[in-house]
């Protein structure tokens, strides 16, 4: 009896200690506490506050134009505008892509190792709310297509606030899974959220369209919550894991999920079983398996496996967007010893809010740019003139640079882009690019696939002339929203880049097919695979017959919005394209919902798009 009187004695003291490490003693007091009074009052009955977004202050990407509100992510803000109405309408905040077709493509980049298989997020946005409350419920008003959304996070900042913290933290409140609903009519997304420590007013919605038929579309958030922290939150009873009783108080310091202690030089050894028989490269081929926040805790388990962690041939590859809530200056300066083979990198969507500055990022591109082939910076508002410099100084065999929605960056800041002589893949979609004395100096040879979509281009006649002449080996060419491009500037392009596979010439409202540009470019592109056309009114017959002739490898198509293609026209391209995946028709007037599930059914490998309004 002694001995297990002893044991359980043990353990209770055991227990405690681990209670004591996560929680304070007023806050294991307080929790007492409310159990007693739990039973002789009853608790306080706290006001729910509804609220509807106030402005979207931050997003990936949208389908509108920067000076339009037409399907842009400034939609959202506000009561809605469509909601319960089912349908594709302009008042929505649409993203740029859905589906698998973008990465598809020939040109589409590969996908990053080590990517945790969590991280299902391919666009955000972060809209702010009127009030801080503590968050009782999130809920989506998504009116075509839903499913999209996969993850909901509330930022302890206040956006509004005129002296704004040091220390910025998010908290997942909800996350699943890539999910594609069972009806593309409207619904209203609430899921089932957790408590979260402070109030907010401040929401990041991630979203991953791939498993969709077509665009989501998106027409208000409204956030319910309370004022005063939740009771049963502020003296929630810390949860005792019974397998993880260590007695230790040793804690690890860990600087952005990439824990920044060297190792177990001061440990005892005490063997590594039987990996110390194993090959190296075989541990090698086994740790390159892991995450990076799992290869740094690894790192401190044992001296053998801190030198496997450690090996640069780690880091050839490396993705930072899946941890660009937590990515500091200091997680920079951690990585820098063990990156200097880095080629891939990835460090879209960080260190915004100061979490990463200009400085930390141009010490890690010195210490570890000399092998870079890749770099992917979306939407990183830190980046400055200063960090192009360096790029331009420090990376000379870089191949791809994304740009991505890096709408802070002075126009002047592009020119160091003509240093980068190797540069193959050019991404600059929502920048702000100006033409000055008729010269883009980063426009060369080298680059085979150019996304152009930027604010301050005024004449983009220029641009394709200069496309023309000096990049005639490019492939793929994105110049989407491409508002003053003329039939000129189009012909010169295709006479000169005749090996171009993919143009995307969507709202390109200038383009009249009358012109017999759109003729001309089939008889110029025969390598063509895909071709967007989007909203341009003027496609016609002839068009889609001189592409049936000439661009036979055709494998997606958009002709949505034009009211001059015919049933005859359009059977007559789905049997000379074989290899057509995609064609999207809506809002084709000639042609119905009837025609389309006919052709549906005699060219089943074809996904034929057909929207609708409600």
């Amino acid at each position: 009896m002694f001995p297990m009187l002893t044991l359980l004695s043990m353990f209770y003291y055991i227990c405690l200690r681990r209670r004591s490490r996560s929680g304070t003693r007023s806050q294991g007091l307080g929790s007492r506490r409310a159990v007693e009074l739990g039973q002789r009052s009853v608790l306080p009955i706290t006001v729910e506050v509804e609220q509807y977004g106030k402005e979207v202050l931050d997003f990936s990407s949208h389908y509108g134009s920067e000076n339009s509100m037409s399907y842009t992510m400034w939609n959202l803000a506000g009561v809605p505008n469509v909601y319960p109405s089912s349908g594709d309408f302009t008042q929505t905040a649409v993203f740029r892509t859905y589906g698998s077709w973008w990465r598809q493509c020939a040109s589409a980049s590969p996908p990053f190792r080590r990517t945790p298989p969590n991280f299902h997020s391919q666009d955000y946005l972060e809209l702010a709310f009127e009030e801080r409350v503590y968050p009782t419920a999130v809920e989506v008003l998504e009116t075509y297509h839903p499913g999209s959304i996969v993850k909901i996070l509330a930022c302890s900042l206040n956006p509004f606030s005129q002296n704004p913290p040091t220390d910025v933290r998010w908290e997942v409140l909800w996350a699943g899974k890539p999910t594609k609903a069972p009806s593309p009519q409207a619904r209203q997304f609430s899921p089932s959220i957790r408590q979260i420590s402070f109030p907010t007013n401040l929401l990041r919605l991630e979203v991953n369209s791939s498993l969709l038929e077509y665009y989501t579309e998106l027409d208000a958030v409204i956030l319910r919550g309370v004022r005063e922290r939740p009771i049963l939150a502020l003296y929630k009873i810390p949860v005792i894991d019974i397998n993880d009783l260590s007695d230790s108080d040793e804690e690890f310091h860990d600087i952005g999920g990439l824990c920044c202690r060297s190792g177990g030089e001061n440990r005892q050894n005490f063997g590594n079983g039987y990996f110390d028989s194993l090959p190296y490269e075989l541990i090698q081929l086994i740790v390159s398996h892991l995450p990076v926040p799992d290869l740094c805790r690894l790192a401190q388990s044992s001296k053998l496996f801190h030198k496997h962690c450690s090996d640069p041939l780690q880091y050839i590859q490396l993705s930072l967007q899946p941890y660009w809530a937590r990515l500091t200056d200091a997680s920079l300066c951690h990585l820098q010893s063990r990156c200097t083979l880095l080629q891939r990198l990835n460090m879209s969507w960080t260190g915004n809010r100061g979490a990463v500055t200009a400085a930390g990022f141009c010490s890690f591109m010195k210490a570890c740019g000399l092998s870079l082939v890749c770099l992917e910076l979306s939407c990183c508002h830190f980046l400055t003139e200063a960090c192009l410099e360096v790029i331009a100084q420090m990376c000379p065999n870089l191949q791809e640079l994304n740009l991505a929605s890096c709408d802070r960056l002075h126009p002047q800041a592009f020119n160091h882009i003509a240093k980068l002589t190797n540069l193959r893949r050019l991404v600059l979609h929502r920048t702000k690019v100006e033409i000055k004395n008729d010269s883009i100096t980063f426009i060369h040879s080298a680059i085979f696939k150019a996304i152009y979509d930027v604010f301050k281009i005024d004449d983009y006649d220029v641009v394709a002339s200069m496309i023309s002449s000096r990049c005639r080996s490019l492939r793929s060419l994105d110049l989407w929203r491409s508002k003053n491009l003329s039939e000129r500037g189009l012909a010169e392009l295709v006479t000169g880049c005749r090996l171009l596979e993919e143009l995307d010439l969507g709202w390109c409202s200038t383009l009249q097919s009358s012109s017999g540009c759109f003729q001309h470019l089939a008889r110029s592109l025969p390598r063509l695979r895909k071709l967007f056309l989007t909203a341009n009114r003027t496609v016609c017959d002839s068009d889609l017959e001189e592409l049936a002739a000439n661009c036979n490898a055709l494998e997606h198509l958009d002709i949505l919005g034009t009211r001059m293609v015919n049933s005859a026209s359009l059977r007559k391209l789905l049997q000379s394209c074989p290899q057509l995946k995609l064609l999207d028709v809506s809002f084709c007037s000639q042609i119905d919902s009837r025609l389309v599930q006919e052709f549906s059914g005699l060219f089943p490998i074809v996904s034929i798009k057909k929207s609708f309004t409600q």
